[in-house]
């Protein structure tokens, strides 16, 4: 089976060979063994499920909560002649429904969907009826409680295997820690444990954690020194990253911003000019980044601290994924710590508040109670907040508890083009044209331009139209929902607003509740990522790969020797004539025997116990002498000290 996929590998994705580990992976899959791939970010988990469901008979049916993710992927398998369809919050009727049907007819090879899309009554319907090849979950932590994203929709995943018995399930996620990794297998009904790792090292990128007043002149610096490649600055607040892309502009860094209050227009133009080239730095919110592939980022800075090492380190791991020498900065001034607490609490408004924002988002909506399952409608977070007299972020944080809780799907503001699909037999086209002469033009020109139009929505711009037949903009789209009334086609109007879509049905407030997995556990899980974080930030003697790695479970010794703490123990001028005289009488004792680390101050009684043991540690953290599993001292033939 190497042989076919391979060959799927070049023809439709010119990779001659597969990078470390996808082929294993590739290989469970189409053998039909449930498996769990945890990929680093940047390490080609998509790869994973697109080939060997290129190799299978069946559709993919891909879950993944990122909606611009989706239409990234959908775009990009389009674009190399693979037919694959996503559904998603906001969509029109007749667009989900033309989807499921080409995935149940066999007309599509990946089928894309939201977690929360998996037990409506339609998808389960669609289903039953499918041949699924493989059931591919990205950002599979998201099932797990003990990880930094739990989403309840998630646990949902398991219930729809008894529809599709004999389908594997891949599992994909870039960071997780050993529990994460066993409740994942468990919450997915994994027939038999079977987890595919590659270490979390990404030895080409430096963590570095800088204690500063002045955060804004050392990002300077940073960048000034930066001769080639790009950067990101992640920052908490989406005000603060105009003022800091701005200020960047002011000293002569090439710099704009990103985040999701931004029109889709802008953004995807802002994305496009930092992706190639012509904008050095993009100063972001932490949703930047998810699903793109930029090689040749250099410097990763974060302003404010992330509230857990798994933020970060997916965020700082997109530096070097071209495997160049990369760097990763997290900027910490004194109050960053106090700040940083204050945020948890914030995160996690009192229950009764949240409750009454979930009653004024009813009223705001005009959703009486009991209806709007089912419904998307668009959203401004920032007006509502405004009409209520609420906080930008009460609001925020109270919609994100409650969507964890299944109460609906928040969707950024995306640039959707509209769309038209007459549903006009061709027999009726004929007898409609004559009846109503009035639309002829529009229709006749509608044919000709569109193909595929009497079977599939299709993209349209009314300003083309406009421009072609001569008639305003405002006509044609008046024209286009007077035809949809004959319900001659359906028209999609293009929208760039946020879509909140109820998942139940609007309820009073007396029966509204948050369960202790959603708003208590997390809370206290959170305080527990929380002070990780502040650990990690506070240790100065330790590594920072090698604080990391132990994080998610890799216990390494070797320290990376080119972070802000390996540089200080670097400084240590060991070539001194003391220094020089310690390590050899060290390894002339090692020569003999295998020493236990207390003993080492007595080998050397003429030298300050200190002096010693700060000698022991920098052969150590330099591979020139080793421990074994007792932490006994003893030589390490290849390793030289000069």
């Amino acid at each position: 089976m190497s042989e076919l996929t391979r060959s799927v590998l070049v023809r439709y994705w010119g990779y001659p060979s597969f990078r470390p580990m996808q082929e294993d992976i590739v290989d469970s899959v189409i053998a039909g063994r449930d498996t769990l791939a945890l990929l680093p970010t940047g390490g080609g988990k998509s790869i994973c499920f697109q080939v060997p469901a290129m190799a299978m008979d069946g559709v993919c049916i891909v879950v993944t909560p990122l909606i611009s993710l989706m239409k990234d992927q959908v775009l990009h398998l389009k674009r190399i002649n693979i037919a694959a369809a996503a559904i998603y919050s906001g969509m029109h009727p007749s667009e989900v429904e033309i989807a499921y049907n080409k995935a149940v007819f066999g007309s599509l090879k990946f089928l894309y969907v939201s977690p929360e899309r998996l037990m409506t009554d339609t998808f389960i319907e669609a289903i039953k009826k499918m041949k699924v090849c493989l059931l591919a979950i990205d950002e599979s932590h998201c099932i797990s409680q003990w990880g930094y994203d739990f989403r309840p929709p998630y646990l949902k995943i398991a219930e729809i295997r008894p529809y599709i018995p004999n389908t594997p399930v891949l599992a994909l996620t870039a960071t997780a820690t050993p529990n994460v990794v066993d409740d994942i297998q468990f919450r997915l009904g994994f027939k038999e444990k079977n987890v595919f790792q590659t270490s979390y090292e990404r030895k080409n990128v430096t963590y570095n954690v800088i204690k500063t007043a002045d955060k804004y002149n050392l990002m300077y610096r940073l960048f000034m020194k930066m001769d080639r490649g790009s950067g990101i600055v992640y920052v908490r607040s989406r005000k603060r990253t105009k003022i800091i892309a701005d200020w960047l502009q002011s000293v002569g860094v090439s710099a704009t911003y990103y985040h999701a209050g931004i029109d889709a227009k802008t953004r995807d133009e802002r994305q496009k000019t930092w992706m190639e080239g012509r904008i050095k730095v993009i100063v972001a919110t932490n949703a930047f980044g998810m699903g793109i592939d930029k090689p040749d980022v250099r410097v990763v800075v974060h302003m404010d601290l992330p509230d857990s090492l798994e933020a970060y380190f997916q965020e700082a791991g997109r530096a070097g994924r071209d495997l160049k020498p990369s760097e990763a900065f997290l900027l910490v001034a004194d109050s960053d710590i106090k700040q940083l607490k204050d945020n948890l609490q914030q995160s996690y408004p009192e229950l009764e508040r949240i409750k009454t924002i979930y009653n004024a988002v009813g009223n705001y909506l005009q959703i009486p109670n009991g209806a709007g399952k089912g419904q998307s409608y668009p959203f401004d977070m920032a007006e509502f907040s405004k009409t209520y007299g609420f906080s930008l972020i009460e609001v925020f944080n109270s919609l994100k508890l409650m969507e964890r809780e299944g109460f609906f799907v928040l969707s950024e503001a995306m640039s959707t083009p509209s769309q038209l699909m007459i549903k006009a037999s061709r027999e009726d086209l004929y007898r409609f044209q004559v009846e109503y002469a009035e639309f002829d033009t529009l229709i006749k020109y509608l044919l000709r331009n569109y193909p595929g139009i009497l079977s599939d929505f299709v993209k349209i711009r009314e300003e083309q139209i406009s421009q072609k037949l001569g008639i305003d903009v405002t006509k044609v789209e008046n024209t286009l929902k007077k035809l949809e009334r004959y319900n001659f086609l359906t028209y999609i109007q293009r929208s760039d607003k946020p879509q909140i879509q109820y998942l139940t049905e609007h309820q009073d407030t007396k029966h509204f509740s948050l369960s202790d997995e959603v708003y208590k556990d997390r809370k206290e899980d959170a305080t527990r990522r929380v002070q990780a974080v502040i650990d990690f930030v506070n240790n100065d003697d330790e590594c920072r790969s090698v604080q990391l790695l132990r994080y998610f479970g890799e216990k390494i010794k070797t320290r990376c020797g080119k972070c802000d703490v390996c540089s200080i123990r670097n400084q240590m001028k060991i070539n001194d004539e003391e220094y020089k005289n310690i390590s050899e009488i060290i390894l002339g004792e090692l020569k003999k025997r295998i020493v236990p680390l207390y003993e080492t101050p007595s080998l050397a009684k003429n030298h300050l116990e200190e002096k010693v043991l700060e000698t022991v540690r920098w052969m150590l953290d330099n591979g020139v002498i080793e421990q074994d599993e007792n932490g006994n001292l003893r030589e390490k033939r290849q390793g030289t000290l000069f």
